[in-house]
């Protein structure tokens, strides 16, 4: 009999890059279960979309019951019962009463793609400032501000103008001290309005506060503190994409209370219902009101079935929730920690917040992508599921649902710890 894998090539394009040839059939919290009834232990999360577990049954029930109620209604057309209570416990969590507003979508890369667009109308202005090394979608405005890889522009050239990249701190790959990256990355942002674009013609300033795609680099608290005051100086509205580091990922519901900085508009999408598609645009009242009916708008955004799951995800990841996040993000890194010990001669550093972590490979500064592809690969073969990140492909991000316990992540880091030792020889 055919795989699931064997059947997929002859009807989808190769397009749409695999991590695995795993042919999924079932999973339960951190763990998936293949077409021959073999378990993966689940370090990948589906990207970071089941923070809550696979198949959590508070999410379950939720969306089982929203099923027999109403499947879909369009927001455009009426209003129903969780797609407004989703938005009150979103917004009720987010902020002060009366600070911001949201906006359903369906994915990270519609809910970017709205976010500047408010943005651009909110201000009036023209112009986008990312920021090297991001990952922020794959549509063509998402993609002419990520810069974390030339192959995500590849024959999409041109890219929208108006869109201008600054540098993003990166302290464990440079000779400066953590004051001179910040201010060296500053100074980059201050380069662009001098050479490029005045800053009253710039309307947004779009940023991962711990960036995904390009290697799970935190980004100093100091750097988005001066950002913001940079964005509040000039009118511009700083734009925070949290659409990896938000729902608990960093230990905190969104990244932004670990920097305790309030963006003018962020993005939520992945993890915000727990694998049923939906993502949000979060932002300021004065500037939601500002857009108008109809510059804005999709069909599915706000689907009932999301709206429960999204609901019941917020009742999961309350208060004592995101305390056991830290703990355990803070357990995963000394582990990683004592790992980078033992391997010294390939792993270069640990980084992370919460339990949204990486390692870094490299030997005298030089990437080391084969080794990361070859751990993925014997890990894969021992029952652990990893993804890679980076510019050059040479970081493991360890991201585990946010309900694994420390006996599953004691068991996927000794198993990195094999994949090691049998590559070291």
């Amino acid at each position: 009999m055919e795989s699931l894998y064997e059947r997929s090539l002859k009807v989808f394009p190769p397009v749409a890059g695999r991590a695995t040839k795993i042919g999924a059939v079932s999973g339960q919290g951190s763990w998936l279960i293949d077409e021959s009834g073999k378990k993966y232990l689940d370090f990948a999360s589906g990207v970071a979309v089941v923070n809550c577990g696979h198949n959590h049954p508070k999410v379950v029930e939720a969306v089982e019951k929203q099923l027999h109620e109403l499947v879909h209604g369009g927001h455009n057309v009426v209003y129903y019962p969780k797609y407004v209570e989703l938005a009150e416990k979103l917004v009720a969590r987010v902020g002060k009463p009366g600070e911001y507003k949201v906006y359903f979508s369906n994915s990270g890369a519609e809910a970017n793609e709205g976010a500047v667009k408010l943005a651009l109308k909110a201000t009036g202005r023209p112009g986008i400032i990312a920021f090297n090394g991001s990952f922020h979608g794959r549509t063509l405005l998402c993609a002419s501000m990520t810069a974390s890889s030339a192959l995500y522009r590849e024959n999409y050239e041109p890219e929208l103008p108006q869109v201008y990249h600054a540098d993003f701190p990166d302290v464990w790959n440079t000779d400066l001290t953590e004051q001179e990256e910040i201010e060296r990355c500053l100074n980059s942002v201050h380069k662009i309005f001098t050479n490029l674009i005045l800053p009253e013609r710039v309307a947004c300033m779009v940023i991962e506060p711990v960036q995904g795609e390009g290697g799970y680099l935190p980004a100093p608290k100091r750097f988005i503190a001066e950002l913001r005051k940079i964005c509040d100086e000039h009118g511009i509205l700083l734009i925070f994409d949290e659409v990896q580091s938000g729902y608990g990922r960093t230990g905190y519901l969104f990244a932004k209370d670990y920097y305790g900085v309030q963006p003018d508009i962020f993005t939520s999408a992945k993890a915000i219902a727990n694998g049923i598609p939906l993502s949000a645009v979060i932002g300021k009242t004065e500037y939601m009101d500002k857009w108008l009916a109809g510059s804005h708008g999709g069909t599915f955004g706000g689907n009932p079935l999301a709206c429960a799951a999204g609901c019941a995800v917020l009742d999961v990841i309350d208060e004592d929730f995101l305390e056991d996040v830290r703990k355990k993000g803070a357990f995963i890194r000394e582990r990683l920690e004592d790992l980078k010990v033992t391997h010294s001669n390939v792993i270069s550093s640990i980084r992370g917040i919460g339990m949204m972590n990486g390692v870094e490979f490299r030997k005298d500064g030089k990437p080391l992508p084969k080794i990361v592809s070859k751990v993925q690969e014997i890990a894969l073969s021992k029952g652990l599921i990893l993804l890679n990140c980076g510019t050059f492909h040479n970081v493991i991000r360890l991201i585990p649902p946010l309900t694994a316990t420390k006996e599953e992540i004691e068991q996927a880091i000794g198993i990195i710890d094999e994949c090691l030792k049998e590559i070291e020889g």
